[in-house]
């Protein structure tokens, strides 16, 4: 549990500071789940100059609680969490300092927003709040009042999670959990798991990660793994101790994740991805008459292909669709051999491409409408799907052809700066798994909006 939090103070001399204002949000990793906002009396002047940054003027805090009056709280609210702030040493000395005053010893652990964001989002010009968070396309209200700079903080830091692929920031947190009893353990972990799309975790005693899996309802298949009698399964139950999730809002993205994270995190009870996940692959050639055929055959890692496939009856069954959809030939498509005229000619489906009855160029053309349909060789285009929250999309970014990444954005904050896209973007691997997941789910029906980007830089 984090507790992301803001602090306004009168300014001043070094540790002679008070607070004037106060935000806190306990968050678990994907929600809210409590807040605390508060004008305080520092029962000291203001500062000028932080009078007009902020906006809080000595009358406003004239009838505002003493901080001995909000201690309490704030001790409640942060307890067993991990502080999170922007230049988390400012606001943590600045609350100890305070307790301190009151002869309380405030001791928490703490994570900066700024060395995170220096690590994960390297190479800006700038990361103050207020210009890291406008690169990045994140919402900002109230810039230098607490309520609206932790907000923008708890956007940010989802993000930085998001982008955290060696999930460094998750296994900290798992190790500083308090251990539970065996029996009751599974009972407790299922209890907190949501029925969503998304990527799990399973830890270890040490928080080491020795399991990855997706699902399209979490809580339901880690119940599965919980109570599947196999002999890996129930290795696992005794070993797993604490169970994390990422959310991604909808299939795609989680199955992009998974293959990404099991070939690199290589947890031991993952069956190594040493094979590629697809087996045919389509192919196109032009024969001696000038018109382009499709093929298909077995994947192979020195022959560019269209589009692959997880087997040889997925194969047939898609090329036989499409050779509808574009009013193909059966034969030029490669699902009849033989000469002459193929069967969709006798029954006027085909327009005689295999007897040189349709020019070259008529057919060509709508054999490359399926290509380009199917294959993104050379395209640069977003993926627009479902997010994680209901005011939120995600993005999956292709440029010239490559597969870059996966990021989440707010329907307030229109996607068409390219330069924000790629800073929103969490950076995946473009291997040849992830162009099958990828063109194998949009050849599914889904509900994904594709936006061609015109936008080159």
């Amino acid at each position: 549990m984090y507790a992301i939090l803001d602090i306004e103070t009168t300014g001043g001399k070094y540790n002679e500071e008070g607070i004037t204002e106060i935000a806190i949000y306990k968050f678990d990793g994907h929600q809210v789940t409590d807040q605390f906002i508060s004008l305080v009396n520092p029962e000291q002047p203001i500062q000028p100059f932080v009078v007009n940054l902020t906006g809080i003027n000595n009358e406003m805090l004239r009838n505002a609680p003493k901080f001995y009056e909000v201690a309490k709280r704030i001790v409640e609210i942060t307890q067993d969490c991990i502080i999170v702030a922007h230049n988390a040493k400012f606001d943590y000395r600045i609350l100890r300092t305070e307790f301190r005053r009151l002869g309380f010893e405030f001791e928490r652990k703490s994570l900066c927003t700024v060395e995170l964001s220096k690590k994960l989002i390297p190479g800006l010009p700038s990361y103050s709040l207020g210009k890291l968070v406008r690169s990045l396309g994140i919402p900002l209200s109230d810039r230098h009042r607490a309520a609206g700079d932790a907000q923008a903080t708890i956007k940010l830091f989802k993000m930085l999670l998001a982008k955290d692929v060696e999930k460094g920031i998750l296994k900290e947190h798992i190790r500083k959990e308090p251990k539970r009893m065996m029996d009751t353990k599974l009972v407790y972990i299922l209890e907190e798991l949501p029925a969503l799309t998304g990527v799990y975790y399973f830890h270890d005693e040490n928080g080491e990660i020795i399991y990855v899996g997706k699902s399209r309802n979490i809580k339901k298949r880690v119940n599965q793994h919980f109570t599947n009698d196999n002999p890996k399964s129930k290795e696992m139950q005794r070993k797993v101790v604490s169970v994390s999730y990422e959310l991604t809002g909808n299939e795609l993205i989680a199955l992009l994740k998974e293959n990404q994270e099991i070939k690199e995190i290589k947890p031991q009870y993952n069956r190594a991805l040493k094979r590629d996940i697809f087996s045919h692959a389509l192919y196109q050639f032009t024969d001696e008459n000038g018109y382009v055929n499709l093929k298909i055959g077995r994947a192979s890692k020195n022959k560019k292909n269209i589009t692959t496939f997880s087997s040889l009856r997925s194969a047939k069954n898609s090329v036989t669709r499409w050779v509808e959809e574009y009013e193909l030939c059966e034969r030029l498509a490669g699902l009849h051999n033989g000469n002459g005229n193929c069967f969709g000619y006798t029954i006027k489906s085909c327009f005689g491409a295999c007897v040189e009855e349709e020019s070259p160029e008529d057919y060509n053309e709508r054999v490359m409408q399926l290509i380009d349909q199917h294959s993104y060789e050379n395209q640069n285009m977003l993926l627009i799907g479902k997010g994680r929250e209901v005011d939120e999309k995600s993005a999956l970014l292709i440029e010239d052809g490559e597969f870059k990444g996966v990021g989440y954005f707010n329907l307030n904050h229109q996607i068409n700066n390219l330069d924000i896209i790629r800073s929103i973007i969490t950076p995946m691997n473009n291997n040849r798994d992830a162009k099958h997941i990828i063109q194998s789910f949009l050849r599914k029906k889904h509900n994904f909006k594709i936006i061609q980007l015109s936008v080159h830089e």
